[in-house]
């Protein structure tokens, strides 16, 4: 029996891994739904000059944190990672010349909060429901249900 990953704990390549590349997509997903609520081209070079500057804050904000030591844990690695996106992110898009309207600041801050934190916690719920559902059948006791959707 294999029981869940401890987050708080060094985890494995594969899971590391998979962690940093599902805030990259999220990240570039982020770029996309923003570029296309204001209408501009979905091109590969137009996607990377609105996605790069919050990607090279998420990678700072992964290195600060160690985020390999813990990739899934919401608090303190999700947040850090979260808030070097948009501060480096929008730091890099002013010294790039693109804006940084208030506005702006604070959908990316949104958005990416929703993205970067939510994904997080959605693994760990699944994890502490397999953790239950195990622990339950090693001591003979019924798995826990959960109400269909």
């Amino acid at each position: 029996m294999t029981s869940a990953p401890d987050v708080r704990r060094p985890s494995d390549r594969g899971a590391v891994v998979l962690a940093a590349a599902i805030d990259v997509v999220l990240v570039v997903v982020f770029a996309l739904i923003g570029r296309r609520s204001h209408a501009e081209a979905l091109d590969l070079a137009g996607l990377w000059g609105t996605a790069w500057p919050f990607l090279v804050g998420a990678a700072v904000g992964w290195l600060v944190i160690r985020a390999w030591r813990a990739p899934l844990a919401v608090w303190p690695t999700g947040v850090v990672i979260w808030i070097a996106s948009v501060l480096v992110g929008m730091l890099l898009r002013a010294a790039s010349g693109q804006g940084t309207a208030v506005a702006f600041i604070v959908v990316a801050t949104l958005t990416l909060a929703l993205l970067l934190l939510g994904w997080r916690a959605i693994a760990l719920l699944v994890l502490r429901l397999r953790r239950r559902s195990a622990s339950a059948a090693a001591s003979g006791a019924a798995p826990v249900e959960t109400p269909a959707s």
